[in-house]
């Protein structure tokens, strides 16, 4: 029985051969593929026929790191979403900030232009708080005597006026609004020049144009503007529109509903008006001044013809006392001339005697008659 091995253990050439063989092919491969790109095609086939396995074999390798970078990036972008909400909430303060400042400034620059425009004195002021009182329409600036403001003084704002000075304190004044229902502004149409006076409201939000006869022509949005017949606010400042009117037939005058140009309860920094009115005098007062100067000046008139002919009467006397010893000294002279005295003075002394009784008789037939 003859005796063969199994398949898998049966010996081919030696394997020295298969060595020397294996590795001559590899060097033939590796020259003619680096020498010609004879593989080129075998390597592409080969890769992609095999690119489904390496992808397959570096799954868990993904995943692995997939799950390390997402915690990492869930990390990273937890913090960085802080840090952003964090900026944006700094950003919108600085916003917010900014259009602040921007209408603040707006606000001051159109108070300044109508101080310019104006051009009377006033005091800027900031308005502080409102009364405690609900039936008032009043507020409290930061402004007092300390500052030169006066008890009724007109308040203005950019878009016109805002009340009037009612009370005034050392550092703060109370300023009733033109809305309260006991103030009282003079106004003019200024479409029309029409004159009249409005008055605030119960509500405190609307102003009641009073004393307009239902004939006068009032439209609708006609401007309203201080006359100036009070002597306390200046003529030409904004003050209301007219919103709505009502005419009746059983009344002499219409209900003209206005609504004031000035964000009366929104306004934040003021200007107080120091406003001289230029009055005319009245013609009774001047003319009593004018007689009363007069008489003044007449007065001082006499006084000065009194001082000036009790003068006179002095130089007079003080002439007359000088003139006495002049005319006094001949007489003298014979009682005092001595016995020796030279012949011109006795001869002139005795012609003297001689004229003086040539006069005497002349004067007592006068004195007879």
């Amino acid at each position: 029985m003859e005796y063969s091995p199994p398949p898998l253990f049966k010996q081919g050439p030696s394997a020295l051969a298969r060595l020397i063989f294996f590795v001559v092919l590899s060097i033939a491969l590796l020259f003619s593929d680096a020498r010609f790109k004879t593989l080129e095609v075998v390597r592409g086939v080969l890769g992609a026929g095999l690119y489904p396995l390496q992808r397959a074999a570096l799954v868990p390798r993904d995943l692995f790191m997939g799950a390390a970078d997402l915690a990492v990036t869930s990390a990273t972008l937890r913090q960085d979403n802080a840090k952003l909400h964090a900026r944006n909430l700094q950003l919108s303060q600085q916003a917010n900030d900014a259009a602040s400042l921007a209408a603040e400034n707006a606000h001051l620059r159109a108070l300044l232009q109508l101080s310019q425009r104006i051009g009377a004195q006033t005091t800027p002021a900031e308005i502080q708080y409102d009364t405690r009182d609900p039936f008032t329409q009043k507020v409290v600036i930061g402004g007092g005597s300390q500052q030169g403001v006066q008890n009724g003084s007109p308040v203005l704002s950019e878009d016109g006026v805002i009340g009037q000075v009612t009370r005034v304190f050392p550092m703060q004044s109370e300023v009733t609004l033109v809305t309260d229902k006991d103030q009282a502004v003079p106004v003019e149409i200024v479409r029309t020049g029409l004159r009249s006076v409005i008055y605030g409201t119960a509500k405190g939000d609307l102003l009641d144009l009073r004393f307009v006869p239902i004939s006068a022509d009032v439209q609708v949005g006609d401007e309203l503007v201080t006359s100036g017949l009070d002597g306390v606010y200046p003529q030409g400042l904004p003050v209301a529109k007219v919103l709505r009117i009502d005419k009746q037939a059983d009344t002499a005058f219409a209900r003209v509903v206005c609504v004031p140009l000035a964000a009366v309860r929104g306004a934040r920094e003021v200007l107080v008006l120091h406003f001289v009115p230029q009055v005319p005098p009245n013609p009774v007062e001047a003319a009593e001044a004018a007689s009363a100067a007069a008489a003044a000046e007449a007065k001082d008139a006499k006084k000065k013809k009194a001082s000036k002919g009790a003068d006179k009467k002095a130089d007079d006397k003080a002439k007359a006392a000088g003139a006495k010893p002049a005319a006094g000294a001949p007489a003298k002279a014979p009682a005092s001339t001595p016995a020796n005295a030279p012949a011109s003075a006795q001869t002139g002394h005795a012609g003297g005697h001689a004229s003086a009784a040539a006069k005497a008789p002349a004067a007592k037939p006068q004195g007879g008659h």
